[in-house]
């Protein structure tokens, strides 16, 4: 078999998965992108090794090494995001740039108590409410 063919499709499984990273919104689907785009290069690896006919078969061993580190990313990142899920009940990752915490509502009085000096500056409820937003 010629080099041309598993590099096509080496390169079109690439920019299947570059898509898949740059256009999805859910996480999970970006993880199967990265995925993807990790066995476009094993399989260059492999066909590679082979057109090169390498005696110690090295593309072969780095793509074994490949496959290993990414099972290992799957398994962490899809733990990441499900504990993202459970905190946040999404997975959309434009939902998910803001970095703090979720607020508990139970943990919010329902009334602020103002401070004496608060209540008889008008200005100071105003400075205050910047401040925390």
């Amino acid at each position: 078999m010629h080099l041309a063919y598993p590099a096509v499709l080496a390169s079109l499984l690439f920019c299947t998965g570059l898509y898949g990273v740059l256009a999805r919104r859910n996480a999970i689907l970006v993880l199967m992108s990265v995925e993807l785009m990790l066995n476009a290069v094993n399989l260059n690896l492999v066909a590679f090794d082979v057109w090169l006919r390498d005696t110690l078969h090295a593309g072969q061993a780095l793509t074994l090494f490949t496959i290993a580190v990414s099972a290992a990313e799957i398994g962490i990142g899809l733990a990441i995001v499900l504990a993202v899920y459970r905190a946040r009940g999404t997975s959309d990752i434009d939902r998910l740039r803001d970095s703090a915490e979720p607020r508990d509502p139970d943990d919010e009085p329902d009334a602020p108590a103002a401070p004496a000096a608060a209540a008889d500056a008008p200005g100071a409820a105003d400075e205050k409410a910047e401040a925390t937003a």
